[in-house]
């Protein structure tokens, strides 16, 4: 990076803070820092809805995701269309009745203090690890692209989105947003646009390889529990994971509840049911237009190349750049043979092209496992190198290959998304905690501006401990997956208390409480032992918690009606 890109990147992230800060600086009203402005729009909406779920993470480890593995991810989000007509349809209309400022204080008044406070912590618990993920995500990869020291990148981004969030509240979170999204779309399309003109074959040419390559399956109708993503775990898991998400996290119930109407809530809602594969596609897409880009151009072996140089330094035998050479002769081999076949298909020589495409694959599969060998020797013993090497495919392109300027816009991009993902849960966890926790155990009849004053501290604290987190936080996963399987593991248990609370309304606080705690107990124990795709889970979560809940209602005896409001 020059002058140029630290100009663009710096100057757009601390014009958008600062921006985000001045303007709502003289709000001084719960509600509306609560809930932001009561006139939003559908379209202020359904971008701050989309911001709030695209963090950094799908923007850097997403295209990664598609480089390794093609697009079968995208199946991972096939039931949130569904999962957000109902929540337009069930959800949205009882939290605008009831006036709620969170999700939970309809739980309060459904059932008893104590589920209230259950569904409340849980939403912290998984929320809060999910905040420190998404501010160490991106600051991990563009910290050791760019060269950085980690732990300063991570508080530089994290303050910066600390400050205006605690000026501003909700309306701060929202504003900002807007703009924010305005940079990460026009850095992805700049970026798709560049690699299509400098990708060394056709467009067709490329697709061919690709699916040649299997990196364009996006649908499988396996019944294989253990394989990550089906249209099956992706219909019936992504439709509990988004139903969970949209319909019970505070960050996102905070964003769409404030709308001037229910219509124009709904048709935010609606924006982000039309809007989300297809973006996760052309994410996708965009991964594996650099698969194929790579196949034509020198690939690094190992894309963290931060680590790489490390691990060589200490290589005495010579064993890595042994494999280092191996790689790049199987590399320029395979490039001989998917020429070949590119040919032999240009000339209809179908026999041709069978044999080339037969060899390509074998020359793929030779340098996967070289690269496989590669990943293992450099990350052992090196802390650097923890996780999944292709979260750093993009940021490797980018920085090889766009011009100066664009390289500026498209870190100015993640670290957007970093900020407005952050900014939103910080919000979220920030008023969770003081209307379900401290106005609702510790002081109960304050004023308004000491309840302000409250979740302006604790959106603080919050901030601090995601940075604590951030700072000290090593994952295994690629990012993307990470994230969703935090979430994976705590929505579920969650949604249930809510699906039982519209459905079944003879199930009584008690019943779910402790339904609730053992269902979370049995999800917690199932993901440690079982092999299954993480995202069944969103299933056997409610499923548990619902069978449990009407099997401890039966002992206790039956209620014709709902426990005291709280």
């Amino acid at each position: 990076m020059n002058l140029l890109d630290f100009v663009v990147l710096f100057g757009s992230m601390l014009a958008i803070a600062a921006y985000g800060t001045w303007y709502t600086r003289h709000h001084r009203d719960l509600n509306h820092y609560l809930k932001g402005d009561a006139n939003i729009g559908w379209l202020t909406i359904g971008i701050s809805v989309a911001a709030t779920q695209a963090s950094a993470i799908t923007f850097i480890s997403t295209p990664g995701q598609g480089y390794e593995n093609g697009l079968d991810f995208v199946q991972n989000y096939f039931g949130m269309p569904l999962a957000l007509i109902f929540v337009a349809a069930i959800f949205l209309p009882l939290y605008r009745r009831l006036n709620v400022y969170t999700a939970y204080e309809f739980l309060g008044r459904r059932f008893d203090a104590k589920t209230r406070l259950l569904g409340a912590g849980l939403f912290l618990l998984q929320r809060g690890l999910a905040a420190g993920i998404t501010i160490y995500a991106p600051a991990i990869i563009l910290s050791t692209a760019l060269g950085w020291r980690l732990d300063l990148t991570i508080i530089f981004s994290g303050l910066l989105v600390i400050i205006y969030t605690v000026v501003g509240g909700s309306r701060a979170v929202s504003l900002t947003q807007k703009y924010q999204m305005s940079i990460i779309f026009g850095g992805m399309v700049a970026a798709f646009a560049i690699l299509l003109i400098k990708l060394p074959a056709s467009f067709g040419d490329a697709l061919t390889v690709a699916g040649g390559f299997k990196k364009i399956n996006a649908v499988s109708f396996s019944f294989d529990l253990q394989k990550r993503y089906t249209f099956w775990a992706g219909v019936l898991g992504g439709f509990f994971l988004s139903l969970s998400y949209f319909g019970t996290d505070q960050s996102q119930v905070q964003r769409y509840i404030s709308g001037s109407s229910l219509r124009e809530s709904r048709l935010g809602l609606m924006f982000n049911a039309a809007l989300k594969i297809p973006m996760q596609f052309f994410i996708l897409m965009l991964g594996v237009i650099v698969f194929v880009f790579y196949q034509f151009e020198p690939q690094p072996v190992f894309f963290n190349q931060s680590a790489w140089n490390q691990a060589v330094q200490y290589d005495t035998d010579g064993k890595l750049q042994a494999l280092q050479q191996e790689f790049d002769a199987a590399h320029a081999q395979k490039e001989q043979l998917i020429q070949i076949w590119l040919d032999a298909k240009h000339n209809g020589d179908h026999a041709a092209e069978t044999t080339a495409k037969a060899q390509a694959l074998a020359a793929l599969d030779k340098s996967n496992a070289l690269r496989d060998e590669v990943r293992t020797l450099v990350q052992k013993d090196n802390s650097n190198a923890k996780g999944n090497d292709s979260d750093y495919v993009l940021v490797t392109f980018i920085l090889n290959y766009l011009p100066h300027g664009l390289i500026g816009l498209l870190f100015a991009a993640f670290f957007a998304a970093a900020l407005q993902s952050k900014s939103a849960e910080l919000n979220a966890l920030g008023s969770t905690t003081t209307i379900d926790f401290y106005r609702h155990i510790i002081k109960r009849d304050a004023s308004d501006t000491h309840y302000l004053k409250a979740t302006k501290w604790f959106t603080l604290l919050w901030g601090l401990v995601a940075l604590a987190f951030a700072l000290f936080a090593h994952l295994q996963e690629n990012l993307i997956q990470a994230i969703n399987i935090v979430g994976s593991v705590f929505y579920g248990v969650v949604l249930a208390i809510f699906l039982i609370a519209f459905f079944l309304k003879h199930i009584g606080g008690t019943a779910i409480f402790w339904a609730a705690v053992l269902s979370q107990i049995l999800v917690l124990v199932l993901y440690h032992y079982l092999g299954i795709s993480y995202l069944w889970y969103n299933f056997i979560g409610p499923a548990a918690c619902i069978l449990l809940s009407l099997m401890i209602q039966a002992a206790l005896g039956s209620t014709n009606k709902t426990e005291p409001a709280t």
